[in-house]
């Protein structure tokens, strides 16, 4: 039997607690930062929206590019390290995002070249955080440890957005780019504190440490066709990561610019939308406690399943529903996400190898996230074509036909959970 007290028993590891609030505090400082730089890069003079596209463009960039290069690095070196290091530049680029602000030093290469710092930083951070779960805890606290780093990330990041706009108001952009990069500093440093036992290197790596420089690029490609081997090598994580490259192209259209769109035009503004999104916040933080309690058989299945209803609040929009079915909606996706975010991530954690978990790990967030980018891209001519209800439906079909496809294969359908009696490992040792 499992119970929150056993649950919550879990931070009174001096590790974990640690990985905890540096998580916690780190996604805190994210979400104060879109909120400071998008209103912060518009107040300077003569900027527009393409100043503050050029600038978010420069993030995004480099995240994509280097996602790659950040699991290999992952899987070489400390992940902890890593994580510092990852922490410790996203602050240098907020903090110099700050000062050119408040100085009034603002030449637009120079706030792109900062953001492209903060967009490699999180290259490097992503692949290191999933990889990390299992260097903290055992194997049968997994799913309880990704709980509640869950929980702590959902609460910061509805925490941030208000925090973020308030602070804004208050005392301005800069300034609050300050408090985001000192977030940042301080998750560095508590990084900094983890004492994790050893994980042996990939034979990838070994290799690569024996080589030249001149063949270090060489070496790098050799890990991430090891990594590629891991991932093409398990059904399950190739094909529900295709399934939700459809899915992340389907919710940017409809999250980002269909939605907002009708509930401007249609459903009374962007009060209707924030009640939308604060239904989907609820949803998120109490899926958190659904996933603290459901331990499947089959978590893959279960996950995929749990993707079913995420469409929908864009049916529901789409079909003229009332605002406050849209509400229950959105709740029903925030949960449904949690689920899923949870059971994938720690089925990921204990199925790949260790030595591979971060190169894994990036391949499954730029598979994920490819398509994101189209999906925004597509959404306005969709809505001048068919109209953006009609085109919110089709994103929802679009959701429902992906994840109905991703069940039609065995490796999703089939693999099983460990048996929680035999999973117990021994305890991870401090070095």
């Amino acid at each position: 039997m499992h119970s929150y007290r056993r649950d919550l028993a879990m931070l009174r590891d001096r590790n974990f607690t640690l990985l905890l609030v540096a998580r916690t505090i780190s996604v805190l400082g994210a979400a104060f930062a879109p909120v400071a730089l998008a209103f912060g890069v518009l107040a300077l003079p003569g900027a527009t929206a393409r100043t503050l596209s050029v600038v978010l463009t420069a993030e995004a960039l480099p995240m994509v590019v280097f996602m790659l290069v950040g699991g290999v690095i992952a899987d070489r070196l400390p992940r902890h390290r890593v994580m510092m290091i990852a922490e410790s530049l996203n602050a240098l680029a907020f903090l110099a995002l700050a000062a050119m602000m408040l100085i009034g030093w603002t030449p637009l290469p120079a706030l792109a070249a900062a953001a492209a710092f903060s967009g490699v930083s999180t290259a490097i951070l992503f692949p290191a955080l999933t990889g990390i779960v299992p260097d903290v805890v055992e194997a049968d606290r997994l799913q309880t440890a990704n709980a509640l780093l869950g929980l702590g990330t959902n609460i910061s990041r509805v925490a941030g957005l208000v925090m973020g706009g308030m602070t804004v108001v208050l005392i301005g952009a800069g300034w609050a780019l300050v408090v985001s990069g000192l977030m940042f500093a301080l998750a560095a440093v508590l990084v900094t504190a983890l004492r994790l036992r050893p994980v042996p290197p990939a034979a990838e790596a070994v290799q690569a440490a024996k080589t030249s420089l001149a063949d270090g690029v060489r070496s790098v490609f050799a890990d991430l066709r090891g990594g590629w081997r891991e991932f093409v090598s398990r059904q399950w994580l190739w094909v529900v990561v295709a399934q939700f490259s459809l899915l992340v192209l389907a919710m940017q259209a409809a999250h980002g610019v269909l939605g907002p769109l009708v509930a401007k035009e249609q459903m009374g503004g962007a009060a209707a939308w924030s009640a939308v999104l604060a239904g989907e916040a609820v949803g998120m933080l109490a899926g958190i406690l659904v996933t603290l309690r459901l331990r499947p058989s089959r978590p893959i299945l279960v996950a995929t399943l749990m993707t079913l209803p995420t469409a929908l609040p864009y049916l529901l929009i789409g079909i003229s529903a009332p605002l406050w079915t849209v509400v229950l909606g959105a709740v029903v996706m925030g949960i449904c996400f949690d689920v899923f975010g949870v059971l994938w991530n720690t089925t990921m954690q204990r199925e790949v190898p260790p030595e591979a978990l971060s190169r894994v790990s990036s391949y499954d967030a730029l598979g994920s996230l490819m398509f994101g980018p189209i999906g925004l891209m597509l959404a306005g001519p969709a809505a001048i074509l068919v109209g953006a209800r009609s085109a919110l439906l089709g994103c929802a079909a679009l959701i429902l036909l992906a994840s109905l496809a991703a069940l039609l294969f065995p490796g999703v359908r089939g693999l099983r959970a460990p048996d929680p009696a035999t999973e117990a490992q021994a305890p991870v040792e401090a070095v």
